[in-house]
Parts: C-alpha cells; sequence; structure tokens
C-alpha cells in the first residue's frame, strides 16, 4: 500500500492514550491512521480541522456510540504528528483538550527550531 503521507508521534502523548485503550479500540484507531497515511484524499469524518485553531485537526475514531478524538497536525504536507488523544463524552470538543494539544504543537515547533 503507497503511503501519501508518513505519520509519527510526538513524544509519547499518543502512545499513552493508546495503552489505555481495548483491542478492539486500537485496532479502530490504527484502522483511521492507516487511511490517513494512504488516502490521497482524506475523508472529514477521518480527520477535522479544528476551526477557531491554527492548524490543529483531530483523527476521529467511532466504535458503536463511543467516540475518541486523537489530535494532530501538519508539518508540511507530509508529516502529521500525533499529539494527545481522549474518549469525547460530549458534544463539543473539550477547550482543555484544545488547549492541550495547542500546548504541544508549540512545544514540537520550538523543540523543531532549536535543532
Amino acid at each position: 500500500m503507497n503511503k501519501v503521507r508518513e505519520i509519527i508521534a510526538y513524544e509519547d502523548h499518543f502512545e499513552n492514550f493508546l495503552k489505555k485503550q481495548s483491542k478492539k479500540v486500537q485496532d479502530k484507531i490504527y484502522k483511521i491512521l492507516e487511511a490517513i497515511e494512504t488516502l490521497e484524499r482524506v475523508p472529514e469524518n477521518y480527520l477535522k480541522h479544528i476551526s477557531g485553531t491554527d492548524g490543529l485537526y483531530e483523527a476521529r475514531i467511532r466504535l458503536g456510540s463511543n467516540i475518541w478524538r486523537v489530535f494532530c497536525f501538519f508539518d508540511g504536507n507530509k508529516l502529521v504528528i500525533l499529539l494527545n488523544g481522549f474518549q469525547k463524552k460530549t458534544q463539543k470538543t473539550p477547550k482543555n483538550e484544545i488547549e492541550k494539544a495547542k500546548k504541544l504543537m508549540n512545544e514540537y515547533y520550538q523543540e523543531k527550531r532549536r535543532r
């Protein structure tokens, strides 16, 4: 399968989130990520820009009536950096989760500038 973009995780936030999920949820998350890596045009029900943010996206995972979100952003046009994830229990994405993701995104770019 040809990859259109490469996905990497920033620090261990995504891995920590993943470890807490059941095998079934982990499989579903990997399926969505594989779609994001391989599809030229990723459907919005898999990856959606978070309005009011500067380039923050959420990978959208759904299993039955449960919903999870994993924050990410593009670095150039190929790289998707996975940040924190959470299980969504309300209609709106919690502000504190978005703030945490923004903070991680800023840290990533600050580190990159130092290299």
